[in-house]
């Protein structure tokens, strides 16, 4: 009897066994599929192309270029007003709409940089929105008509203007944008024409310093820079590389042959111009031209 009893306490004993081990088992097997899946799901279509060489300059020319806007300030025309320069909001919001209407998507730089330089694919119809000189409009006006669309905009300023109201947007108002998904990026420390840069304090003054500015308030890498009035040089061009910038951009004249990447093009959305007008100028100012 006393065996019997033994037999039946080791079978259960072995029984228990094993099923913890069928637990164990299943538990390990639970815990890598779950592992293996969160680790696809964050790797899935990266798009990182950190790996792939630049493009050289011909390459980069060939590939058609992205629309690319540039606003300044967006209010109600005053008496003697350049009027190409500043866009009414009624006429800003008929620019946005047709793009939007039309199918278009915002793309911003560090896309732009991977299409260039690497060939990473973008939107069917990708556009890019520029903001120059802080201006407040470009947040109480722009920032909620592209909220509408789900657009991103880039906004390009002079680190002078920051906390100068009632002109100019907070340090505040551009942690928000920010925190909304835009980008905040160089337009200097005043506005000196990137001509007029004679020394390394020109530099130090223009460039560096607005860079560490920006990389403060973002906490996040600035590598792109806008020309004030879309003035450059060839000899400024070594020095925005030197100076940590990974690309420039201008207005809509002639990109460089030798870095197409710090002279992007871009084009003044007109306050004279309907969103048919403005659409029709677009196509024709970014038709793969050269």
């Amino acid at each position: 009897m006393k065996i019997k009893l033994l037999f039946a306490l080791i079978c259960v004993a072995l029984a228990l066994t094993g099923c913890n081990r069928n637990k164990d088992a299943e538990n390990a097997i639970t815990k890598k599929s779950t592992a293996t899946s969160t680790t696809t799901s964050k790797n899935t279509d990266t798009g990182d192309y950190a790996n792939k060489p630049i493009a050289d300059a011909a390459t980069i020319l060939a590939r058609k270029e992205v629309p690319i806007l540039c606003y300044h300030q967006i209010r109600n025309w005053r008496a003697g007003d350049p009027k190409d320069m500043i866009v009414p909001p009624e006429t800003f919001k008929a620019h946005l709409k047709i793009l939007a209407d039309s199918g278009y998507q915002t793309i911003l730089p560090d896309q732009l940089y991977n299409y260039l330089t690497k060939g990473a694919p973008l939107p069917e119809k990708p556009f890019m929105l520029t903001y120059d000189d802080t201006d407040i409009d470009q947040f109480t006006v722009a920032a909620p008509e592209m909220k509408k669309y789900g657009f991103k905009g880039v906004y390009f300023i002079m680190t002078v203007s920051m906390n100068r109201p009632p002109r100019y947007m907070s340090k505040d108002q551009l942690k928000e944008l920010v925190a909304e998904g835009h980008v905040i990026e160089s337009h200097t420390w005043n506005h000196t024409r990137v001509p007029h840069y004679k020394t390394d304090e020109d530099w130090l003054t223009q460039i560096d310093k607005p860079k560490k500015q920006i990389e403060e308030l973002t906490g996040e890498p600035s590598n792109y820079f806008a020309y004030p009035y879309g003035l450059w040089t060839k000899e400024g061009i070594p020095e925005l590389k030197k100076h940590g910038v990974r690309a420039a951009f201008i207005l809509s004249t002639k990109r460089d042959e030798n870095d197409p990447l710090y002279t992007i093009r871009r084009m003044i959305g007109s306050g004279t111009w309907s969103g048919q007008a403005l659409y029709n100028s677009m196509l024709k100012t970014f038709n793969n031209t050269k």
